[in-house]
């Protein structure tokens, strides 16, 4: 628990300092943390007996996210379906790579784990990205980002906490015996408690459209998407017989135990930003 707490403190000290010195530095730590994640999902598939490109599909995934960004400030201004064309570029590279590929008979699972891994992670992670340009100022779009980490991952602190209290019921005991449906009311209560905290201390530095009673509201689908997500990486892991997906973050474990909460969050968040505005 120790190192847990520890690791904790010091990603949260990270993540609040990039967000705060560059929108650069906020699109570099969703890279870093995607390309982690994307790794860590092809080394599981290959636990499971897939063999995906795991060194061109985790770099298309960076190009992913970085492509847009870097592209757009270059043009000075955002280019309508340049997301959309990147995301094709990077299916065609795949594509193109399968044709050399020397199993031929493995050609066909190769391409659709390798395609599997770029969709679930970076594809989803470019919401976040996105985020950044919501609005016009990116500052705005920094406390987005910030916003829907906290309320994501507090959901996961707020489930362990009233599970071990309360927890009776066992939400998935096949996929993940620790979690209860105890937990995860009391995850989806924090999250909402931290989401409209949030936005009414600091609503100096949000969107004008992005209200305390909104940020409660919308933290509901996002803590019970985080648990869906966490509830799909467990299987992942169960299917490739690990219990972490990595072992560099002490008492957490890897990118995508870290990352995990976030994955279907980030386009719903996006989705549910974009309505108000």
């Amino acid at each position: 628990m120790a190192k847990r707490i520890f690791s904790t403190i010091l990603l949260w000290a990270i993540i609040v300092g990039s967000v705060t010195v560059t929108p650069e530095a906020a699109v570099w730590l969703i890279a870093i943390v995607s390309f982690g994640t994307q790794w860590e999902l092809y080394g599981l598939m290959q636990k499971m007996g897939r063999q995906p490109f795991k060194t061109l599909g985790s770099s298309l995934g960076t190009f992913m996210i970085l492509g847009p960004f870097y592209a757009e400030k270059a043009l000075n201004h955002q280019v309508p379906g340049l997301q959309a064309s990147i995301i094709a570029i990077t299916i065609v590279a795949v594509c193109l790579r399968i044709l050399v590929h020397r199993k031929v008979e493995d050609r066909i699972e190769t391409l659709g784990a390798t395609l599997v891994g770029l969709i679930y992670v970076p594809f989803m992670l470019t919401f976040m990205a996105r985020m950044l340009t919501i609005t016009p100022e990116m500052s705005e779009g920094l406390m987005l980002i910030l916003w829907l980490i906290a309320t994501a991952k507090f959901c996961d602190v707020g489930a362990l906490v009233f599970g071990k209290a309360f927890g009776r019921h066992k939400m998935s005991p096949n996929t993940s015996p620790g979690k209860t449906w105890e937990g995860a009311i009391g995850g989806c209560l924090t999250s909402v408690a931290i989401g409209f905290a949030f936005v009414h201390f600091a609503g100096d530095y949000f969107p004008a459209f992005f209200k305390p009673h909104w940020a409660a509201l919308f933290a509901l689908p996002i803590a019970a998407l985080s648990i869906v997500s966490d509830l799909v990486e467990s299987m992942m892991k169960r299917a490739a017989k690990q219990k972490d997906s990595g072992a560099f973050i002490p008492g957490i474990g890897g990118a995508f135990d870290l990352s995990d909460s976030l994955i279907l969050t980030s386009p719903t968040a996006f989705l549910l930003f974009g309505l108000l505005q």
